[in-house]
């Protein structure tokens, strides 16, 4: 292998390995301060944290709160939006955030310039440098995209049969929160842990109601929002729960249904491309191939 491209992947590889360091410390960071305002975390357990959680954190997060003073107006409240959506709210804040956002371009221009012994001609390097800096900007927004996208996908999956665990339980006896309970027991997924933490909300006197519109506003997906809607509507007018929710399961079924149907019939036209720009030639090749090579011999 060239030094020098080895010497490129080396640091690239330790670039990653040092942006998952600092990541790590900042979340831990961001735990143990609530630990810390909560009242769970020792002395002892402050003075055992990594220099990672110790130095490292504070100086991200200050970058991070340096950047959004550069950032548009409103793009903190759409960032922390996305991130609560993603489930990574716990995790990282708007600060955390556009401190990555800012690591990842840096990231990207010192690959850029290392390659520079591997690329000679200037355009290719022109090349190199827009793709650097399109992967460095916007590879961690597609990466959290990517992340919201997943776990829409997995709560509308785990909806309808969740509902008809609902549906069971509240026609055994069981309140409503102890539906939840059951399902939060009996169903792991992103859907359950929601749940969960409703039914956390509640024990620590929110109200119903309050707690399923949080859990609304960070899911944000559609079939969520129509059931915790109709949920709410049925207790504040006094419709039998069990009754509304028999309705929620039919409906959500004939969704998945025809959700079902409609990636059917979109799979046709996706295949059109695949087949006429990597299929079709191959086939034009093998078939028109030995035809050509025949007449091109009979004509010399």
């Amino acid at each position: 292998m060239d030094p020098l491209l080895f010497a490129v992947i080396s640091v690239g590889v330790t670039i990653g390995a040092f942006a998952y360091y600092v990541g790590n410390g900042v979340v831990r960071a961001r735990q143990n301060a609530g630990r810390r305002l909560m009242g769970l975390q020792s002395r002892a357990e402050v003075l055992d944290a990594s220099f990672s959680e110790r130095a490292i954190a504070p100086v991200v997060q200050k970058i991070g709160r340096f950047a959004l003073r550069l950032t548009p107006q409103g793009w903190v409240t759409r960032a922390q939006h996305k991130l609560l959506v993603a489930g990574w709210a716990e995790r990282m804040d708007g600060n955390t955030w556009a401190a990555i956002r800012i690591l990842s371009v840096v990231g990207a221009f010192i690959v850029w310039v290392l390659m520079q012994g591997i690329i000679d001609s200037n355009s290719m390097r022109l090349i190199s440098l827009g793709v650097l800096a399109v992967v460095g900007f916007f590879g961690p927004e597609a990466i959290l995209n990517r992340k919201i996208d997943e776990r829409r996908h997995a709560i509308e999956v785990q909806l309808p049969d969740v509902i008809d665990l609902l549906v069971i339980s509240v026609e055994a006896g069981l309140g409503f929160e102890a539906a939840m309970g059951r399902v939060v027991q009996n169903v792991p997924g992103e859907l359950s842990r929601e749940f969960a933490r409703a039914l956390q909300e509640t024990r620590v006197g929110v109200s119903r109601h309050e707690a399923l519109r949080n859990m609304s506003q960070r899911t944000d997906v559609d079939d969520l929002n129509s059931f915790i809607l109709a949920l709410n509507q049925a207790d504040q007018f006094g419709v039998s729960i069990a009754r509304m929710l028999r309705v929620q399961a039919d409906e959500m079924r004939v969704r998945r249904r025809q959700r079902a149907q409609e990636r059917a019939f979109a799979a046709p036209v996706k295949m059109v491309f695949p087949l006429v720009f990597f299929i079709f030639p191959a086939i034009f090749v093998v078939i028109v191939g030995p035809a050509a090579i025949s007449i091109a011999e009979t004509l010399g």
